[in-house]
């Protein structure tokens, strides 16, 4: 059931979470930052009609993902921009790894696939499961961007592994980036597509955040923890707050 107080920016973007929560549906979820009309709807579509024969023909196996890995950036991921919306790439071809695992995982799960997403400081990748042995779908990269070698997945994994004495996180930071220095190895964790789509909500509040638009910020950060209990994002809404009422004499908690 849709929260009464959840403050939305439009009223499609109000009809796209009651969609979401009534239907499970990922894809509206995704489509309500900033959300647009049905006007880019007719892309996603295209793509997934596509895909719908591809998968008759090559079923749950490696060659589908393949495809599919190589379909999305042929057809969808065409220019990496870190702060990109889910919109802006159907759009514009805009994408960063938020909006690009968010379309990989979205397929993935519409056609049975066994796969996680994983959330490190400022950056979210896929493990797919195939025959018991664990790919990497790292959506930011077109060339490479695969892995399947065993040596290569376990050395990708162990290069987002956290260090036992790393403790800070940097909330001003989008996720959007597979590159990270040795210090930013706090987190790594398996998240789900609900999730996922608070984390581009706090993707947009830090953009926001950055311009000291922090009402705004505030908001986006309200939605972003309904869809995933975060400590990054509960901490990043109250120094949102904290920096209203400092900077300009705004009490947000009212």
């Amino acid at each position: 059931m849709l929260p009464n107080d959840l403050p939305f920016e439009t009223d499609v973007e109000k009809s796209l979470w009651e969609k979401s929560l009534s239907e499970s549906d990922y894809l509206a979820l995704f489509r309500a930052v900033h959300a647009e009309n049905e006007m880019h709807a007719q892309k996603w579509e295209e793509h997934i009609s596509t895909l719908d024969k591809k998968f008759e023909k090559k079923g749950k196996s490696l060659k589908f993902i393949r495809t599919l890995f190589e379909k999305s950036h042929q057809n969808l991921f065409k220019t990496y921009e870190q702060h990109a919306t889910f919109n802006q790439m159907l759009s514009e071809g805009k994408f960063d790894c938020v909006s690009g695992t968010a379309t990989l995982g979205m397929i993935l799960n519409k056609y049975g696939f066994d796969f996680e997403i994983v959330e490190t400081d400022y950056h979210v990748f896929l493990i797919v499961n195939v025959d018991q042995n664990p790919i990497i779908l790292e959506s930011t990269l077109r060339i490479g961007g695969m892995i399947t070698n065993p040596g290569e997945v376990k050395n990708y994994l162990k290069a987002y592994a956290p260090e036992e004495a790393s403790s800070y996180l940097d909330l001003r930071q989008r996720i959007g980036s597979p590159n990270q220095s040795e210090s930013e190895k706090t987190i790594f964790r398996k998240i789900n597509l609900t999730q996922l789509a608070g984390l581009q909500y706090y993707n947009d509040a830090i953009l926001h955040f950055n311009e000291q638009s922090y009402r705004v910020a505030a908001v986006q950060l309200e939605k972003a923890y309904k869809l995933y209990e975060s400590e990054r994002i509960e901490g990043l809404k109250n120094l949102a707050i904290d920096q209203a009422y400092k900077n300009l004499g705004i009490d947000l908690r009212k």
